[in-house]
């Protein structure tokens, strides 16, 4: 008798629901070509074809009796494991995560961590990093996950530290002419990308000009595929469809960020502890 991995099912159910394989593995936090395995890996085991794709993307008749025991797989998987989970922790934290992390990797695992622990209740907010770590000090937030200063080795100080590359990130087709300034994409001022972007470049005598601006990252991202600019991000936040390149033609390399936690360990609370032991981990998978 076949087994059929619940994780081949949740991205199928995925796939459906969102109608697409790249909106998937967004929010699946995987890779358009690894949810495209997932699903070839799901009809060989089955002997089956669950999407139909001659005219767009479309659910096959096998697909649509599969879409409903799977569902009903999951809700029971899902179920068992929230309900026999050993350690329950309930309450409410108070997280601080930077804007370029809103839409990346760390939906996945606030999902994961809910789904674990429902009755934990998240108060999530995204802002710049020197906002974050200002209202943390005034005591807003219980977790904080912030950019630090900058640094320019990969040796770590401490356990809630880790260093990331900062790349440059294009759609693709930017073309750099040597006797324009370089059209850049960024967030306001007191970002610590920003503030490395002006930096490098200056230090490099290379003439730049802000061509756009926003505090968000879907704003910047649909500015750098419209072609306004270039921009720079922490390597696992730069969105799909999107380019990342450690150096542009002639451009500076630009470094590495640091990425730190900030929490009180004398005075949190059992749900804060859960939740940052969750972010510890992606970031860690993520960094290696």
């Amino acid at each position: 008798m076949k087994n059929i991995p619940t994780e081949l099912l949740r991205t199928f159910i995925t796939i459906v629901d969102l109608g697409g394989f790249t909106l998937a593995g967004t929010v699946l936090g995987r890779s358009q070509p690894a949810i495209s395995l997932q699903v070839k890996r799901l009809e060989e085991l089955l002997d089956i074809t669950v999407f139909q794709r001659n005219n767009g993307l479309q659910v096959t008749e096998e697909g649509e009796v599969l879409l409903g025991f799977a569902r009903r797989m999951l809700d029971i998987n899902d179920s068992a494991v929230t309900r026999l989970a050993k350690s329950r922790v309930s309450g409410q934290v108070r997280l601080g995560i930077p804007n370029d992390f809103e839409v990346s990797f760390l939906p996945r695992l606030l999902s994961q961590f809910g789904q674990a622990h429902p009755e934990v209740t998240l108060e999530v907010n995204c802002d710049l990093s020197v906002k974050l770590l200002k209202d943390f000090q005034q005591g807003h937030y219980d977790l904080v996950l912030a950019t630090d200063s900058l640094e320019e080795t990969l040796q770590q100080n401490s356990r809630d530290e880790f260093h990331e590359a900062i790349v440059w990130v294009t759609n693709g087709h930017f073309d750099w002419f040597e006797n324009q300034p370089i059209p850049l994409v960024v967030y306001p001022t007191g970002c610590r990308y920003r503030q490395q972007i002006i930096t490098k470049l200056n230090a490099t005598g290379i003439a730049w000009r802000i061509a756009y601006s926003s505090s968000s990252l879907l704003g910047i991202s649909a500015a750098i595929e419209a072609g306004l600019g270039i921009s720079a991000l922490a390597r696992s936040t730069v969105p799909l469809g999107l380019h990342s390149h450690i150096q542009i033609q002639d451009g500076p390399q630009l470094g590495h960020v640091k990425l730190v936690f900030k929490q009180d360990r004398g005075n949190q609370s059992d749900a804060t502890k859960r939740l940052y032991e969750y972010l510890y981990t992606g970031l860690e998978q993520s960094a290696s």
